[in-house]
């Protein structure tokens, strides 16, 4: 069964009839849609929930869209299309330069947009098993032993090593709760048979503080339940 964060589309778009009308199209088809009307609603939605599709308006009444979509791409390769009354060339180009995937103008055929969500969602839907753990600034591809860490419009690459990947897919898979060291003990099993203990984990906790962390004697990410185990304090969300 697929997992249901996979059809998840966020609308942002002021109309509010012209809302209703797209979102009622959306759950026809299938799919779970979050309605905001201005971009401080649709941030609080996007940092809240897994989302893997954004329809957004461009002229709204608290900012651009262009910089919602802009804001959005530092921190995500969520799809994207603008919708707009605006037609003229730039607006289209700055949209795509912005890293929209798509672009529909106003007044268009409801099932024209339709037809554009489902190719964009067939390719979310394509990928069974997500290989992306997002949280703020971090970007997980585990399957390469990568993360990547995106500040100031700037990316530095950290190689980890299987255990550490093992352990830090575990804790993200599971933001948000605590986890007993039985629990990490079970997530790091060689498959091969080989004997994992305590230390083990406490020795990559310890480094993956020191990559994860920008304080790790205060960490924000890989927290310490004293007399349990540990817990990742700030919710991950899965990506295709």
């Amino acid at each position: 069964m697929e997992d249901m964060w996979m059809n998840n589309i966020l609308l942002l778009e002021d109309d509010k009839s012209l809302n209703r009308g797209i979102s009622f199209k959306l759950k026809k088809e299938g799919y779970n849609v979050f309605s905001a009307f201005s971009i401080e609603e649709a941030k609080s939605i996007f940092a809240k929930e897994e989302i893997c599709l954004i329809i957004s308006d461009i002229g709204l009444p608290d900012g651009s869209g262009f910089d919602f979509c802009e804001e959005v791409r530092k921190k995500s390769d969520v799809y994207i299309i603008m919708l707009t009354a605006l037609d003229e060339e730039v607006d289209i180009v700055t949209g795509y330069d912005l890293g929209a995937d798509d672009y529909i103008t106003k007044p268009f055929s409801l099932m024209v947009l339709i037809s554009k969500v489902n190719a964009l969602m067939k390719r979310v839907n394509t990928v069974k098993n997500y290989t992306l753990l997002v949280c703020d600034d971090l970007f997980f591809y585990y399957i390469e032993n990568k993360l990547i860490v995106r500040a100031d419009n700037k990316e530095e690459e950290i190689i980890l090593s299987k255990t550490e990947t093992k352990l830090l897919k575990y804790l993200m898979e599971n933001s948000m709760q605590t986890l007993t060291k039985e629990q990490l003990l079970e997530s790091l099993w060689d498959s091969s048979g080989n004997f994992v203990d305590d230390n083990t984990i406490a020795v990559n906790i310890r480094r993956l503080r020191q990559k994860v962390e920008k304080n790790p004697s205060a960490p924000k990410y890989i927290k310490t339940v004293r007399g349990v185990g540990y817990i990742w304090g700030e919710r991950s969300i899965k990506k295709c």
